[in-house]
């Protein structure tokens, strides 16, 4: 819910809010770094040494921001922190990147936890107080009781139409990449039966969803516009769709993703959309499912993960390891195009070996909630 990867700073202030689309109306930065440049952002909770959350990322980020300024943001709860690579130009930059940020943020006294949720909380946790989040607080009412942590990933593009043509394809691939994604089966140590119950959680909040296919970049603006209008928010940052154009950093944002415990996950699911996204500017646009099949596959995805069946076309529906492996055939020539091949290889061991919310089962019925949490910790050192 916070700034994205590239933001300068002053664009995420409340006080620099344009208070409707104006950074969309003729202040774009499509095309201002190269297209297919890559940004990475992990949202990733903080715990003590008994693995539960602790509320101190504000001073931790007071810290961090020293040497890695724009780099390291509180989130909307106080126990949350996300890391943020620069424009990248491939998946190694943004690896090397996430790891170091993560080594400093060890370094500085913090014990990240990467999952969607915390496998063990209940109830509420504390907030970060800034006046952003005062508006979502007020915004959220009481559906804002734990942290949420996703995967969002940016991606350049060379002008406003583009975006738009690639954002409406982006879509279609989502189901398929929550499944992959997919990290956060337990809640209040329970299992909660989806392989993603952050997604579960997310949904009730307002304007997390599947946006619509959009005609061209003047009908996405008139829809944010409205939509701004209709909620009374500052700007089109406060709408968390699944996969949006972010016309002030000049990217198309994929979401709708679990955070990966592993930054090598995160970067390896990157690499994907990153080169989807090269494969979709090639390919001639067209219409694609509706966006409540979309909707549905989507919960499909959040549900079973990889064990999923999800659709592939208008009236065609698959498994979802098979439209994996598909997905990677096709993406891999020009993933190796992009320097991303070896971080593909990440997706194909997700592929055959399971997703995040697999080895959360596979570790809680071994060792236990306890046991998971240690699991959970070690395997997010970098």
């Amino acid at each position: 819910m916070g700034c994205a990867a590239t933001t300068p700073p002053a664009a995420c202030s409340p006080g620099s809010a344009p208070g409707s689309l104006a950074a969309v109306n003729g202040d774009h930065r499509f095309g201002s770094s190269s297209p297919l440049s890559l940004g990475v952002e992990e949202e990733l909770l903080l715990v003590g040494p008994d693995r539960h959350l602790v509320p101190v990322a504000e001073g931790l980020v007071e810290r961090l921001v020293r040497e890695h300024p724009g780099r390291v943001s509180t989130e909307v709860f106080a126990a949350q922190l996300e890391l943020k690579t620069g424009i990248c130009a491939g998946p190694d930059e943004a690896l090397a990147q996430l790891n170091e940020l993560r080594r400093a943020a060890g370094a500085a006294g913090a014990a990240l936890l990467g999952s969607g949720l915390h496998p063990g909380v209940e109830g509420k946790a504390a907030l970060v107080a800034q006046p952003r989040y005062e508006l979502v607080r007020d915004d959220f009412a009481s559906l804002l009781d734990i942290p949420t942590s996703g995967l969002h990933v940016h991606v350049g593009m060379p002008d406003p139409e583009t975006a738009i043509r690639v954002a409406n394809a982006m879509r279609r691939h989502l189901p398929l990449l929550q499944a992959l994604a997919a990290n956060s089966p337990f809640r209040g140590g329970e299992d909660t039966g989806l392989a993603s119950a952050r997604a579960a959680v997310t949904r009730t909040y307002p304007r997390f969803e599947m946006p619509r296919e959009f005609r061209d970049f003047e009908e996405f603006r008139d829809v944010a516009d409205q939509l701004i209008f209709a909620a009374g928010v500052a700007d089109y940052t406060f709408l968390w769709w699944d996969v949006r154009p972010h016309p002030r950093l000049g990217t198309v944002e994929v979401r709708g993703m679990d955070v990966q415990t592993g930054a090598e996950a995160s970067v390896g699911l990157a690499a994907l959309i990153q080169a989807l996204a090269a494969l979709e500017i090639e390919r001639p646009s067209g219409p694609g499912p509706l966006r409540e099949a979309l909707e549905e596959s989507s919960y499909q995805a959040n549900r079973h993960g990889l064990a999923a069946r999800l659709m592939v076309g208008d009236h065609e529906a698959g498994p979802a390891r098979v439209l994996a492996r598909a997905e990677l055939e096709e993406a891999r020539p020009l993933a190796r195009e992009l320097g991303g091949l070896e971080a593909l290889a990440e997706v194909e061991r997700i592929v055959r070996e399971g997703n995040g919310a697999d080895r959360q089962r596979a570790v809680h019925a071994e060792r236990g909630i306890d046991g998971l949490l240690e699991d959970l910790v070690e395997r997010s050192r970098p």
